[in-house]
């Protein structure tokens, strides 16, 4: 091959090189449960009772150059939830509710992300409460990137979604017991690598 050959095919490899589309890196964000938290509140007669779950993990993917193309997953310990009340907190852990010592985990799995505004996500994924999984929705805000402490670097997000517990099989306390719950999600998440 002559100089000439060389270098026309040379062009033609940047050429093509170029006009390939650039691989975004995905990046792997672990949640970080100091700094981070699941809430409730659910109706009892006419006031909203708040609690909350003390014990959870996952990751988020992130694709920052097309947030849509997110993904997370996150699994949390039933038994670590509490309402300030030994009493109610047991009968939560009991069959009535979460059935914690057959169904130890509440497990979530985002599976599509799409853009509703700025910084603002619809997230659809199965969520999983004792042995029923069904869609749910996600209200997602991007709350930002960038360091933390000690070298780190943060992902901050925050979520909400309503459920509704006789999906779950919770049907226990009808008429003085809501079955609607608010679920409210802050998250820190810290990236990995």
């Amino acid at each position: 091959m002559n100089k000439i050959s060389k270098l026309l095919a040379s062009v033609v490899l940047i050429a093509l090189s170029a006009s390939l589309p650039a691989q975004a890196a995905v990046e792997t964000y672990k949640i970080d449960p100091v700094h981070s938290s699941i809430a409730f509140k659910v109706r009892h007669f006419f006031t909203p009772v708040p609690g909350s779950f003390g014990k959870f993990e996952g990751t988020i993917k992130v694709d920052r150059d097309n947030l849509e193309n997110n993904s997370m997953e996150a699994s949390i310990d039933a038994a670590s939830i509490t309402t300030a009340n030994e009493k109610r907190d047991s009968d939560l852990k009991s069959e009535n509710f979460f059935l914690v010592e057959k169904f130890p985990n509440l497990t979530f799995k985002g599976k599509s992300w799409k853009k509703t505004g700025e910084n603002q996500f619809s997230v659809t994924g199965d969520l999983t409460i004792k042995d029923v999984t069904k869609s749910v929705i996600l209200d997602v805000k991007l709350l930002g990137f960038g360091p933390g402490m000690r070298g780190a670097f943060l992902s901050g997000w925050e979520a909400t979604t309503k459920l509704d517990r006789t999906d779950y099989g919770m049907s226990y306390g009808p008429g003085f017991i809501g079955n609607e719950v608010d679920v409210s999600i802050t998250v820190e998440a810290v990236r990995q690598g």
